[in-house]
């Protein structure tokens, strides 16, 4: 009996490789921006316990979209000063840079024992 179990799990495992295949396999998150795309966004990358730069900067009077993209752990992003919260289903935003200056950017979601250190700037100038 087991043995009928085992070659069942065994040709349902082949169908699914030959339908992944065939089909492909789902696409991941990371798909490359054009060029364009990538020019009008302030995308902020967030791993445990860390932003991926010490700094973004934007020109003032630019409208840009701030992405968050979580690459490790689940975060949150929220810029004070400038009313910009990302988190959970929401992990992007179109926002009008007016005002220069520096703005603390902190994570919003309690990620772990180093959420606190979990800091960066945005500077408009």
């Amino acid at each position: 009996m087991h043995k009928w179990i085992m070659a069942i799990l065994v040709g349902a495992a082949c169908l699914l490789s030959v339908v992944l295949l065939t089909v492909g396999l789902p696409k991941s998150e990371e798909a490359a921006e054009s060029p364009e795309e990538a020019a009008n966004t302030v995308k902020i990358v967030a791993s445990n316990f860390e932003f991926d730069q010490q700094e973004y900067r934007v020109k003032a009077g630019e409208t840009k979209v701030v992405k968050l993209q979580n690459k490790r752990g689940i975060h949150g992003l929220e810029i004070q000063g400038l009313d910009i919260k990302l988190e959970g289903d929401k992990l992007e935003q179109e926002v009008t840079f007016d005002k220069p200056g520096t703005y603390p950017i902190v994570c919003s979601v309690m990620c772990g024992e180093g959420h606190l250190d979990m800091k960066t700037v945005l500077v408009v100038e």
